[in-house]
């Protein structure tokens, strides 16, 4: 008696699977309405063109043999999440990388230049920082690829305002000649 019951038992779970799917269906796409689930948008990240390159010379010459150092930007990889301890907030996290060759006119293996961040919207700087970045030359080497520590920026955000209203630029930090002798390159 219990077999022939069987079909039927079986066609009545099918047919409530039928039915319950679109609901299940509903419940999680219901979840998307929520952005608290999702990453923020994220700022847009840009080298500063006139300071992304880094050439120092020993004294006055421009000669390939008076170079002590060359350095590149070469990637500023982001991430953004809310802040967890003031929902007004995202943090902004990235990190610096950079490719530094010795010179010939370099005496040390070691280096220290400094980079900067700065967050803008609307054309207008809101805040700068500067950060150091020592790179040691191995015995054997007068290129080095760096990666600096992770640098977090809070962005206030709000309903009407995500942080994608603001840009990042970062640089090097360079001195009124090595910021002349990059616009002097780049014009030729």
């Amino acid at each position: 008696m219990i077999l022939p019951a069987l079909p039927r038992l079986m066609c009545r779970i099918q047919t409530a699977w039928r039915a319950a799917l679109p609901l299940a269906a509903v419940a999680l796409l219901g979840g998307c309405d929520n952005p608290e689930k999702f990453a923020p948008p994220c700022p847009s990240l840009a080298f500063l063109r006139d300071a992304a390159d880094l050439t120092r010379f020993v004294s006055t010459g421009r000669d390939i043999t008076d170079m002590v150092l060359t350095a590149r930007l070469t990637a500023v990889p982001a991430s953004c999440q809310r802040d967890a301890e003031d929902p007004s907030k995202v943090i902004a996290s990235l990190r610096v990388s950079a490719t530094i060759m010795r010179g010939p006119a370099a005496k040390e293996r070691t280096a220290d230049l400094v980079y900067f961040v700065a967050v803008t919207e609307n054309d207008k700087v809101l805040n700068e920082r500067s950060f150091p970045l020592r790179v040691t030359f191995p015995p054997n080497s007068d290129r080095v690829n760096v990666t600096d520590d992770e640098v977090d920026l809070r962005l206030p955000v709000s309903r009407n305002k995500s942080a994608a209203a603001y840009r990042i630029y970062v640089g090097f930090r360079l001195t009124p000649d090595e910021l002349a002798y990059n616009r002097r390159r780049d014009s030729h």
